[in-house]
């Protein structure tokens, strides 16, 4: 071997390991609609970085719950714009680091199609067994769906038939799998490719508060620069192109 070629070849050998030293693991709480983008962002970050991800998918009142008494997040993803700054107030958060990273859209989906019609009236006619709805004193679009139902004036109709799922990726689960008619889901778990199965309706806007979700940091990641350098990557091009290909606003 000549020795021109060494340096070339430690070089080589070295790299890995440098890299390895840098990177680093993030532990981060993810609101449960926000799952199937996540996944994808979280793929991105990862091969860009170097760093790795541990997500944990669920509704965003638990989390809160689970924060305050000790769990180890770093990075919060919420489903509404009021726990983190809930956090920041109690010392849970980090100040300046809480951001919208996207606005959800509220929709009542069956699996079947033909169940739910293009203006909601199935609501009012209630020729149906169960409607799904994650916990609205957990779930800020289980809260939506309530105050959608109230909007409308069916809600008291209706109460007898709710089915109340811990979070919404249950609710998804119970309207999929036929145990609910149909349901109020985020419009993320239903749009692939552009294109809703089953049938389904988008709840006007006017009927519930704005979904504002945020993303801040949490005290225990205040030290981490991978759990800065996350918040930053949802920020950029390709968590938004991510984001945005799920139904969300930006």
């Amino acid at each position: 071997m000549k020795n021109s070629t060494l340096p070339a070849l430690l070089l080589t050998l070295l790299l890995p390991l440098g890299a390895s030293v840098h990177a680093d693991e993030i532990s981060v709480a993810v609101a449960a609609n926000f799952t199937a983008p996540m996944k994808l962002i979280a793929a991105d970050f990862e091969k860009d970085s170097g760093h790795k991800l541990l997500t944990s998918f669920g509704s965003t009142g638990k989390f809160y719950a689970q924060i305050k008494n000790g769990a180890p997040f770093e990075v919060l993803l919420t489903a509404d714009d009021e726990t983190p700054t809930r956090l920041i107030k109690e010392g849970a958060a980090v100040p300046g680091t809480q951001f919208t990273y996207a606005i959800g859209k509220l929709v009542l989906w069956s699996a079947r199609p033909g169940v739910v019609d293009a203006k909601g009236e199935v609501l009012k006619q209630a020729a149906f067994d169960h409607i799904a709805l994650a916990d609205p004193k957990l779930a800020p679009y289980g809260a939506a769906g309530v105050e959608a139902m109230k909007a409308l004036g069916v809600y008291e109709v209706l109460q007898p038939k709710i089915v109340t799922a811990e979070n919404i990726s249950q609710a998804y689960q119970f309207i999929s799998t036929g145990n609910a008619a149909l349901g109020f889901v985020a419009l993320s778990q239903v749009l692939k490719d552009g294109r809703i199965e089953g049938s389904s309706w988008l709840v006007p806007a006017k009927l519930y508060t704005q979904i504002r979700q945020d993303a801040v940091l949490l005290d225990q990641g205040k030290a981490k620069p991978a759990a800065q350098a996350l918040l930053k990557f949802l920020k950029g091009d390709k968590a938004r192109t991510i984001i945005q290909s799920f139904g969300y606003e930006l």
